[in-house]
Formats: structure tokens, sequence, C-alpha cells
């Protein structure tokens, strides 16, 4: 891998790009974006509608503004084009839920050295009302990621003549309910935890598909999962766990599946020398410092898991995709083969 060159100027800018990070953060967080979408207005209407100190407002839109997240003319204040598509709650492409989970992130991420000096994740005890906020966060977060990524991942599966999917992990639901849009004659089941249920049913009828999307609630580290699929997808569940945690699920998925049948992993992957790229680097750290085990994986782990696994033809599939993410696939062998 070439080396990057670094100046002291690129240093110091790495080192306090935080600044911009929680500015972003903040706007999001006090919605200010949603009535700028609307209409411009100053810093002291805006700080009215929002119960906010007018000079902190003030401070903070210029700041925006600087950025060039919002408009400032004649003291008034006005979302761009783009902040009004991504960043307004009225917008169907509204991405606060992704920015808000990164922000639930941001206390961990201070204390990374503790974290790396230990081996344990850092974690905040947080009351129940935090939690709620932090899992719609998170689920509705993994949305808004899937929106984006599953129009170009799934038109480069075939999964002519497959007839009921599992989307083990599935959380919300995304990359069922793109599968089964492009595959009339697909169903298929989300399996994830309790608590996601609601996130999920929800976000299928939002689609139309309920009568072709069902939910089983389960752990899938613990639990038995249920059987008779012809393909599965998990889509960056394994880097939340532990290497023989990964093999377990993995060993499981492949016998929930019929013969023949196909498995599909969705990760952030690491070359074999675990150095690059930096998107699933950085990645790995994110996992330290919030779980036990897990970790970003390489692409000569993923294929040793899915063939211990009992999975043939352990490929790489040929789909371009942004933050070092791949999608590799496996067949379940008929019985009696190889």
């Amino acid at each position: 891998m070439e080396l990057k060159e670094w100046t002291p100027a690129t240093l110091l800018e790495l080192s306090g790009g935080y600044w911009s990070t929680c500015t972003l953060h903040a706007g999001v967080k006090l919605n200010l974006f949603t009535p700028l979408a609307s209409a411009p207005m100053s810093a002291a209407e805006l700080a009215g509608t929002l119960d906010c100190d007018a000079r902190g407002l003030a401070m903070l839109l210029d700041a925006l503004a600087a950025l060039g997240l919002l408009e400032k003319k004649d003291r008034q204040y006005a979302a761009t084009p783009f902040s009004s598509t991504f960043l307004s709650r009225t917008s169907p492409e509204y991405l606060g839920h992704i920015i808000m989970h990164h922000h639930h992130l941001v206390g961990g991420w201070s204390r990374l050295d503790q974290a790396v000096k230990s081996g344990q994740p850092v974690r905040e005890r947080v009351s129940h009302e935090d939690v709620e906020s932090s899992r719609e966060s998170f689920l509705m977060g993994m949305f808004n990621l899937a929106m984006m990524i599953a129009p170009r991942i799934v038109p480069q599966i075939d999964l002519q003549g497959r007839r009921r999917l599992l989307d083990l992990g599935g959380g919300p639901g995304t990359y069922a309910i793109h599968f089964c849009r492009h595959n009339p004659r697909l169903d298929a089941v989300i399996c994830d935890l309790p608590t996601t249920r609601s996130f999920a049913e929800e976000t299928v009828a939002r689609f139309g598909l309920s009568d072709r999307i069902g939910f089983v609630a389960a752990d899938f580290e613990q639990d038995d999962l249920p059987e008779g699929f012809d393909v599965a997808w998990l889509s960056h569940v394994l880097h939340g766990i532990g290497p023989d945690a990964c093999a377990r699920v993995l060993k499981k998925t492949v016998s929930a599946l019929e013969p023949g049948g196909l498995i599909l992993i969705q990760e952030f992957v690491l070359d074999d020398k675990r150095d690059a790229p930096v998107f699933p680097a950085l990645f790995s750290l994110n996992m330290l410092l919030g779980t036990p085990e897990g970790q970003s994986y390489s692409q000569g782990e993923l294929f040793a898991m899915l063939e211990h696994a009992g999975a043939t033809g352990v490929r790489r599939l040929p789909i371009e995709l942004p933050n070092g993410a791949g999608v590799i696939a496996g067949i379940v062998p008929e019985k009696g083969g190889r």
C-alpha cells in the first residue's frame, strides 16, 4: 500500500476535524434544518421556534453557513437544496437517523485509548429514554444507508428461481424489501431481536410488502433459526461478533438453507494484510469500542469461515461498493455432494 503523504497542515486538519462533525450533529439534533427548509428565518425567530439561546444559535447557524449547509442573506438563514433534501425531517431522503447514530458513538471514540489498553468495550450507562433514542437512530440509520446502497447491490445478484429469503439480522428489513421488489416471486423473513419488530413491520408496511415479508424474533447467536430457505442474506452482521460466534452463526445459517441454497454476506472487508482499506480498519476500532469481540474481517477470513460452515464455491461478487464493502457468496452443497 502506498503511504499517504502527510504535512503538518493536513495532520492538524485531521486532528481538529471533529469541530465540523459536532457542528453538523448539533444542527441535526436541534432539528434546525426542517423549519429552514420551509422558509428563511432570522436567528432570533428560529431561536423562539427551537427554544434556544439566540446568541448561541446564531453562532451555530453561521458555522453551518460557512460549511455550505445553510445560506445566509440579510440576516436570514435558509436551508440549501442539499440540506433540504438530506437534513430536513420532512424529506423522504432524510439522513438524520444515521447522523444521530454517529453522534451517539462520539463519547466512546473519545475514550479509544482506554479501550485499546483494556481490550474491552467502553460503554456509558444511559437512561431508558436514551436507549430508545439510540436504538431508533441505529435501526433507522441502517435504513438510511441501505436505501442508498441496496438499489446498487440487488440488481447485480441473480436470485432467479429462488423463492424464500432469510434476512438475518435484517433490522428494519431494507434489503428484504429491495430483494422482494426486484424479484416478484420471492418472499422473505426478517430474523432479528424482538426490539426490532416494530421498526421492521412499519418499514415493510410502508412499502406495501407485509404479505410477502414476515418477521421472526430471535437472537441469532443464541436461538435456533427458522428453516426452509433457498437464500440467506447477512448484511453487516458478522463484524459485531467474534470469530467463534461467526462460525456458529454461519453454521446455523447454512443449516437453515435447503441444498443448493445461496448464502450471501455483505461486510466491510479488510485486505488479507489487514492494513487497508481505511474504512474497514477504522470500523474495526468502532467494534472494539462497542462490542466484546467484534471486528472487521479480511477476505481470507470470511472465505475460510464460509467454507468451514459447509459452503462451497465461495467467491467475492464483482460489485463495486463504497467504504471497502464487498459481497461474498457461497452455495450449500446438494445432498451427497461436496
